[in-house]
């Protein structure tokens, strides 16, 4: 899952980052509402963290802006203000959610995977990717296949999840990197053949049906393939 975090204060930019980093989400992190838009219209967000008061643009006008041009990522609204009719406001602008300052961390993460749930589910308690007989489950980040349990880093997980997602569709090193990364990645595509080898060795095990496939100067898909 790949996460925008907008906010002009710094250090809390910074903060609410580096901890979504820790739980395995891709951050980036912008501190003006010019290059918010910038970032959710170039690339293909899950969810932004918006503050509403920030300079260049404020996230109301970002928010309109990028609605009206058919952006289509969660956003969840940051902001001191707390009265009624600013969370309304906020909210009739095409905002999922609204949390004021100051929060806690785990009320975020919470509201996060709430919405990561209803925008990428089909709203049931129990939203399940499926493959063959590997199943994911978006809600308790478990992943079996037939009745083994496959244990995954963070990364395994966000790089599967991408891949199962988009189950039959050949993705490219730059599309994994791009979503299950992020722009301040330096390190080399070759990172993505490294966590495609980790996924074999716990997925594709001696006498079960292969499916993660690689193409050639292409990329890799997971599902049935008769052309890797």
């Amino acid at each position: 899952m790949r996460i925008l975090v907008a906010d002009d204060e710094k250090a809390l930019a910074d903060v609410i980052s580096k901890r979504l980093k820790k739980e395995s989400y891709a951050v980036d992190t912008v501190y003006n509402g010019a290059d918010a838009y910038d970032y959710l219209s170039s690339t293909d967000y899950d969810l932004c963290i918006l503050d509403i008061m920030m300079p260049r643009l404020n996230g109301v006008e970002v928010l309109e802006k990028y609605r009206r041009n058919g952006g289509r990522a969660a956003v969840i609204f940051l902001t001191a203000k707390d009265a009624l009719e600013d969370r309304v406001h906020g909210l009739d602008s095409g905002a999922d959610d609204y949390l004021v300052k100051p929060f806690s961390f785990d009320e975020l993460l919470a509201r996060i995977r709430s919405i990561l749930r209803r925008t990428h589910g089909d709203n049931s308690p129990n939203t399940i990717l499926q493959i063959d007989n590997l199943r994911l489950d978006l809600n308790s980040g478990i992943v079996k296949r037939g009745d083994r349990t496959i244990d995954l880093s963070g990364k395994e997980f966000s790089m599967l999840k991408y891949m199962m997602s988009n189950a039959g569709v050949i993705l490219s090193r730059a599309q994994l990197i791009e979503h299950v990364w992020a722009y301040d990645y330096e390190g080399s595509s070759n990172m993505v053949d490294v966590y495609i080898r980790y996924l074999r060795r716990k997925i594709d095990t001696e006498g079960e049906k292969e499916l993660i496939h690689t193409f050639r100067g292409r990329g890799y898909m997971i599902g049935d393939s008769d052309e890797s």
